[in-house]
């Protein structure tokens, strides 16, 4: 009888899972798959790769997206009517894609980003990118995972940190973003598009 609840139960977890999973895709192909591809892997080096990103952040900005709290037209639209149900299997679909990563080519130019990444600029008062975003650009559960995130993007974000024109999280990364030289902004951009959160540090 013991064996046959936990059969029920598991069978349970399986058909709530799948469900999630067809209600995410059923989302994704409505309303996310023209800017951050079915995959997450994004249509375009404007949008954000979600693919792999951490969940509790996809959730966090999902939610915040959705009552206003970070301000973008198309997303404050795009989000306005999600449940938090929704909202959970989304982060849930994306953040279990694998997460991709750019090659770099211009590998001075990258290492330059790679020292700011690792080692901040004293003489600026920035501190290293990896002491809250990890070695490797994992992120944490409310933090972002930079590794392999576009370029552009980046970029893009790191602007509008130091113009608070990010509408949400940006009381400690204004203070970072707004000592960012425009050289600095995209060589930290240029590293963190190569880097993959799962390398193991060199030896």
């Amino acid at each position: 009888m013991k064996n046959m609840i936990l059969a029920l139960g598991l069978l349970g977890i399986g058909v709530a899972h799948g469900a999630d999973v067809d209600l995410a895709k059923t989302i994704v192909k409505q309303k996310c798959h023209l800017c951050h591809g079915e995959e997450g892997e994004a249509s375009s080096a404007i949008y954000p790769r979600l693919a792999g990103q951490n969940r509790n952040y996809l959730v966090k900005q999902l939610k915040n997206f959705r009552d206003g709290k970070r301000k973008s037209d198309t997303m404050n639209e795009m989000a306005k009517d999600l449940k938090d149900d929704e909202i959970v299997a989304l982060a849930d679909y994306f953040s279990s894609k694998p997460a991709l990563t750019h090659r770099v080519r211009d590998k001075e130019f990258a290492a330059v980003g790679r020292y700011l990444y690792k080692k901040g600029n004293k003489y600026s008062g920035i501190p290293a990118c990896k002491s809250c975003h990890g070695e490797f650009g994992q992120g944490t559960d409310e933090l972002p995972r930079l590794a392999g995130q576009h370029k552009r993007y980046v970029s893009d974000q790191l602007q509008a940190f130091g113009e608070r024109a990010r509408s949400n999280d940006n009381a400690i990364m204004h203070t970072i973003a707004s000592k960012l030289t425009e050289l600095e902004v995209e060589a930290l951009a240029l590293y963190v598009s190569g880097l993959k959160a799962e390398e193991k540090a060199a030896p």
